[in-house]
């Protein structure tokens, strides 16, 4: 059986609300990006079910976790999220998949309590930071898709847009829900990814750390990942050509075969994981 339910927890001062799917397994924690909320990895999570007790979270300021102008957004406060929400639910040492920025608030989170998480798995996180490239993503972009769902005109920006498209029930989804972001808080997660460094926090971590980049977009070039590698020698890394940033939805497929590779290799994999 998959048991698929919506709740909300107190932590950290804030409402967090989260979607479960599967009812046995190892723990599994998916941390979306920028402007995901928990409803839009739905799709990966079913999967994932059959093997994991898989939590996805809203981050604060997304979807039907608390949001407002009194919230602090910074990564240090979403990372106290993620601490506090594996604490509140008695999680042991779960994997952690957190994606573009929710893969910077899991690096974070694991540095400032390494022991709490048993393994990480990175997809395309900002690798931006002092002294280093811009995020090749303008927040331009992203805040026009944002306004456009403000106004009820999520489907028609999204289909404009220069990304890849997305599978219609996705696009669906993605225009009923995008306008639960806080604007705010793209606008600090964005200064996030060039204000905090990436790499000192993964120099930080503990648990292994499996890195899946998108072979299409920049967000991670090579150069990143030899220096990764330099902190982190233990560092699984997978390059996957022809997605780009958003892979779990522009072609879900390749996504879960990568994804499960990762899984495998993770200490707590369930001996029947595919």
């Amino acid at each position: 059986m998959t048991l698929e339910q919506g709740a909300h927890v107190r932590v950290n001062g804030i409402r967090q609300h989260y979607l479960r799917f599967g009812d046995g397994g190892p723990g599994l924690v998916i941390v979306p990006g920028i402007v995901s909320p928990a409803i839009l990895w739905q799709h990966v999570a079913r999967r994932l079910a059959a093997n994991f007790a898989c939590y996805v979270l809203d981050v604060r300021g997304r979807g039907l976790s608390e949001a407002g102008p009194q919230l602090d957004y910074g990564s240090a406060a979403c990372a106290r999220d993620l601490l506090e929400f594996v604490g509140a639910l008695g999680l042991v040492r779960p994997t952690v998949i957190g994606h573009s920025m929710g893969a910077r608030i899991a690096v974070h989170a694991a540095a400032r309590s390494p022991d709490a998480f048993g393994s990480l798995v990175l997809v395309d996180p900002p690798t931006s930071g002092p002294g280093r490239r811009p995020y090749p993503i303008p927040k331009a972009r992203t805040l026009s898709l944002l306004y456009a769902a403000t106004r009820g005109e999520a489907m028609a920006a999204i289909m404009a847009s220069p990304a890849k498209p997305w599978p219609e029930p996705l696009q669906q989804l993605r225009a009923e829900w995008l306008s639960t972001c806080d604007e705010r808080a793209v606008h600090v997660a964005y200064d996030g990814f060039h204000a905090d460094d990436l790499f000192a926090d993964l120099a930080r971590t503990t648990a292994p750390v499996s890195l899946i980049a998108a072979g299409e977009g920049g967000v991670i070039s090579d150069e990143d990942i030899a220096e990764m590698r330099t902190l982190r020698t233990d560092l699984h890394a997978v390059r996957v050509p022809g997605v780009g940033h958003q892979m779990q939805a522009e072609d879900f497929d390749t996504f879960a075969r990568v994804l499960d590779e990762c899984l495998r290799r993770q200490p707590n994999a369930p001996r029947n994981a595919p």
